[in-house]
């Protein structure tokens, strides 16, 4: 496998002016991203997530070709985004909210048609992908209408299948689920599984849902205040700023709370005494709770919660740690 967006040190800094008088101000220089360093191979799909001001949407940028690093390096497909911005162009596909590939007063038939004359797409490739995608995404409903007149999830089912219609090597897509009625998230999301288990894309994707994240992307990079304070699994994630999972147990008699494991609290759910609820610490496997209980008394049913990924990733920005 090759490395399809690699940076190394990635800085990028914002020069803005306080007012320090009437007529006088100051200049300050402000450092959005600070010595990123990662890389991202061919065919992974991978969720990249921030706060609002983390950098997140800066870095996104750079790797575009949107923006000039300040210093560093970024390379993406090969190629270095600022000064072979056109070439990349037709490597990437990219889905901004604040953006739009579609024309709005056409309808959404004739603007696939035009993207195949832009990136002058062979006739046979864009019909495949097109099928493709009006299959996955449910587009024949609303092919002839104007985009103007789509509602937000088709305008997303839409602006999807247009960045996907040259055959990218990279995918960038910033929030394509938020706002999206259940239908269009379903489908979308059900697409962009699709795309990750051809492995023929690599996707980057940002959003606030972090549904989206735990359904589709198996590696998680978190970016805070600048720099990366996580690039790896869930479970790793979990495993440093989770409060562990529960396991809730349904017996056949009367269960003593007293447990006796290390790192294992009980308590009865609901007061019932045939049903207990054990919080563990992070370190302590479910399935060896499991086991103890089912010696100890008959077990009628049993449930395992992992910890709640919104209460992870939150727990995680007020840790405010250094990257390790």
């Amino acid at each position: 496998m090759n490395a399809v967006i690699e940076t190394r040190d990635l800085c990028k800094d914002f020069t803005t002016r306080i007012k320090t008088g009437r007529f006088r101000s100051t200049r300050r220089i402000i450092s959005a991203v600070k010595g990123v360093s990662l890389s991202v191979e061919a065919g992974e799909t991978v969720g990249y997530i921030g706060s609002n001001g983390s950098g997140k949407s800066t870095t996104m940028k750079m790797f575009s070709g949107v923006l000039t690093p300040t210093a560093g390096h970024v390379r993406v497909c090969g190629l270095e985004p600022v000064p072979d911005r056109l070439r990349l162009t037709r490597r990437l596909g990219v889905v901004f909210g604040q953006r739009s590939a579609l024309w709005w007063d056409l309808p959404l038939k004739e603007s696939f048609r035009l993207l195949r004359h832009v990136f002058n797409v062979p006739r046979a490739d864009h019909a495949a992908r097109l099928k493709r995608c009006r299959q996955v995404l449910d587009l024949d409903e609303f092919m002839d209408t104007p985009v103007r007149q789509l509602s937000l999830g088709q305008r997303m089912r839409g602006e999807i299948t247009a960045a996907l219609l040259h055959g990218p090597q990279v995918l960038f897509l910033d929030e394509p689920t938020i706002g999206l009625d259940v239908v269009s998230k379903q489908a979308v999301r059900r697409f962009l599984a699709d795309l990750k288990s051809a492995g023929d894309t690599t996707v980057l994707l940002t959003t606030h849902d972090l549904a989206d994240i735990e359904r589709l992307c198996p590696r998680l990079i978190v970016i805070d205040r600048g720099r990366i304070v996580h690039d790896g699994g869930l479970r790793d994630l979990r495993d440093r700023y989770g409060d562990g999972p529960e396991v809730v147990a349904e017996f056949d008699v009367e269960f003593d709370v007293a447990l006796g494991l290390d790192g294992v609290t009980a308590e009865r759910v609901d007061g019932d005494p045939r049903r207990m609820r054990f919080r563990l610490d992070r370190h302590r496997s479910p399935g060896e709770v499991v086991a103890y209980l089912a010696s100890r008394a008959p077990l009628r049913d049993v449930s395992i919660t992992e910890p709640n990924i919104d209460t992870v990733v939150a727990a995680l920005y007020r840790d405010g740690r250094e990257p390790s």
